[in-house]
């Protein structure tokens, strides 16, 4: 018997190898045009207002222990946002402060599945969605955004595999809203039917918000907050994203209902969250004082999120030149997730077209299978126009150099 757990062996990432081989062309002298991180404070500098929130709290000796399940101050600052934004009125019992949403991920897993339980996950996903529910000996049931609907849920089709499954139900379902790999927000309609399947069939329903103020176009974005009341369910959200400061690793969990369930989850979720002693005291302090500093934080955010458009749809349209993949228009984050055509392409599979094009042409782009999704490849669309040009026309070249 080894020393590694048997769950141990599902903390691993087709990314990691990505990573290795990029790092082997770069050993190489080979230079590489990165497109795979969506990290944002790459190429937008953290904005000042929250910078000098955190320095204020470091003056001020902001480095203590504080509350295990989040600063009051930081819980305060999420129901004003949520008031404001969706007349959401959540309260500071309902919300949990987690290091980042992968810790978020973490603890929703640990506290809803035991071995054999299953999660339904809407196809294409979040990279860590599958990883955290197998890593508590959980199943993974997938259902699929409906690419030629502009990649929003068929209910009914969700509702008949539901009845499929039988008398044991899924302990959750997790829907992505906006979505990463896709840039698409989910229709009002699609997300209030999901919310009430979910509710008939005695499911949990949880959305990934943490894009909802990186909008655009003339889209209108519906939080599962606006559809789900009486429902028990969950919204992950963050700083990460609207607060362009993912290093500061702030998410956190509502829970807004008080039925037996919610209770149950909140009340969990909190014990979870003691175990760890705190999330940073000084990212919490900074981050509540940027949340209620709405002004300055509206501004900012909408100048990055203008500038973030500008960037996606100059690549959008550039890669809708290319015949050999297609492309759905986003709507929100900064992604494009073309869907490669093999029968057209001298191309076996997406790992053999990331691998190809980031040896042959310089581009490090990531494999649709680590979403869900194996004939397609992701595309980060945060760096200026001049390399983005240069990277998807050399994509549109690679395509036709391989074409049948």
């Amino acid at each position: 018997m080894g020393i590694l757990s048997r769950r141990s062996r599902f903390a691993d990432s087709i990314f990691s190898e990505e990573g290795r081989y990029a790092d082997l062309l770069l050993k190489e002298g080979k230079k590489i045009i990165s497109l795979d991180s969506g990290d944002p404070v790459k190429y937008f500098k953290t904005p000042s207002y929250v910078i000098k929130a955190y320095k204020r709290a470091l003056s001020e000796g902001k480095t203590f222990y504080t509350k295990g399940d989040g600063l009051p101050e930081l819980k305060d600052a999420v129901i004003k946002r949520y008031k404001k934004m969706y007349g959401l009125e959540p309260t500071a019992e309902s919300i949990i402060i987690t290091h980042g949403l992968s810790e978020g991920i973490s603890m929703i897993n640990s506290a809803f599945i035991d071995r054999g339980d299953t999660a339904i996950l809407f196809r294409p996903y979040y990279m860590q969605y599958p990883i955290y529910v197998r890593m508590n000996d959980g199943k993974v049931v997938t259902e699929d955004y409906n690419e030629e609907d502009d990649w929003n849920i068929d209910v009914d089709k969700v509702g008949r595999n539901l009845k499929r499954l039988g008398r044991k139900k899924p302990k959750y379902m997790m829907v992505t809203n906006p979505n990463n790999p896709t840039g698409t927000v989910l229709k009002r309609k699609a997300l209030k039917g999901i919310a009430e399947l979910a509710n008939d069939n005695d499911i949990f329903i949880i959305s990934d918000e943490i894009y909802d103020e990186m909008i655009f176009g003339d889209v209108e974005y519906t939080s599962i907050s606006e559809v789900a009341k009486g429902v028990p369910y969950m919204i992950m959200n963050g700083a990460s994203k609207n607060f362009d400061a993912t290093g500061l690793r702030i998410g956190f969990l509502i829970t807004p209902e008080n039925d037996k369930k919610s209770m149950e989850v909140k009340n969990k979720l909190v014990d979870y969250a003691l175990t760890r002693l705190c999330v940073n005291t000084t990212a919490q302090y900074a981050i509540a004082d940027a949340m209620n500093n709405q002004k300055e934080h509206e501004r900012e955010t909408r100048k990055i999120a203008r500038e973030i458009e500008r960037r996606v749809m100059f690549s959008f349209k550039l890669l809708s030149e290319n015949n050999y993949i297609e492309v759905r228009r986003p709507h929100a984050a900064f992604y494009l997730f073309p869907k490669i055509k093999f029968g057209e392409m001298k191309i076996k599979s997406d790992a053999d077209f990331v691998y190809r094009l980031m040896k042959e042409k310089g581009i490090w782009t990531r494999e649709g299978a680590g979403f869900g999704s194996s004939d397609h490849f992701r595309i980060v669309s945060l760096a200026p126009k001049d390399i983005l040009e240069d990277a998807i026309l050399k994509i549109n070249d690679f395509c036709r150099k391989n074409a049948k």
